[in-house]
């Protein structure tokens, strides 16, 4: 097989990993913002990459279908990348020596959620150089152009899903009958009535509780309501 050494860039399709450290191969290699990704062979006997006889090389897909039916993109930052130096052709795709992002698609799921999040997410995706879209309901969405910034578009789409986040967060935190109480040291009650002020519910002993509205909280390591039994609580005898 002869080997070209390119010159001008071949264009592929990859996929990677996201953490707080930036952006990752699937194998957990860094690239950096800014520095050329160079390939290198983690074999015995290694050599310069990418070798015919060998596997190592920088990966990247002749299209997206082909990561996809891989099943590599969901859930991942994938986009383009431009491949120098040697570069192997295969059927599928290339293994090269050099590499760096061209652009990105990030998927809805991985942006986070809340203005400093998304600010701190944004300024370390943006330090690679490289248009960012959002993948939304019709498909991708630009976020970010390298020539002009944000983009309106992307920015709406991001506050429209905010927006859902936040109300089935609310509706998912307000108290409503039929809702369990961890009532400490005392059981779990029903929730008959709740409004802004007073939880009205029976405890397992048939107990009726009458509880500031105030005094139920949620608890995120349990997922479920839970109250003091205190002062407040006010427990009034319903057997039969």
């Amino acid at each position: 097989m002869t080997v070209p050494d390119y010159i001008s860039p071949v264009v592929g399709c990859r996929v990677w990993q996201w953490d707080v450290k930036g952006l990752k191969s699937l194998n957990g290699v860094l690239w950096q913002p800014g520095r050329a990704f160079t390939a290198e062979c983690r074999t015995p006997g290694c050599h310069e990459a990418p070798q015919s006889g060998c596997t190592c090389g920088v990966y990247a897909s002749k299209n997206f279908d082909h990561l996809s039916r891989l099943g590599y993109i969901e859930n991942r930052i994938h986009g383009e990348v431009s491949l120098w130096g040697t570069v192997i052709e295969h059927e599928e795709g290339w293994r090269a020596q050099f590499s760096y992002p061209r652009n990105f698609v990030a998927p809805l799921s991985m942006v986070p959620l809340g203005m400093n999040r998304l600010e701190l997410w944004l300024a370390a995706l943006t330090a690679y150089g490289c248009d960012i879209s959002v993948i939304g309901d019709t498909g991708a969405v630009p976020l970010w152009r390298t020539d002009s910034g944000v983009e309106a578009k992307g920015i709406e789409l991001l506050m429209r899903r905010g927006n859902r986040w936040y109300a089935r967060r609310a509706e998912q935190r307000r108290i409503k009958p039929g809702d369990r109480v961890a009532v400490l040291g005392h059981g779990i009650a029903i929730v008959e009535h709740a409004d802004q002020d007073l939880v009205q519910a029976i405890l397992g002993s048939r107990d009726k509780a009458r509880i500031k509205r105030k005094e139920v909280v949620w608890c995120e390591q349990y997922m479920r309501w839970e109250t003091a039994l205190g002062a407040s609580i006010l427990l009034t005898a319903c057997r039969t």
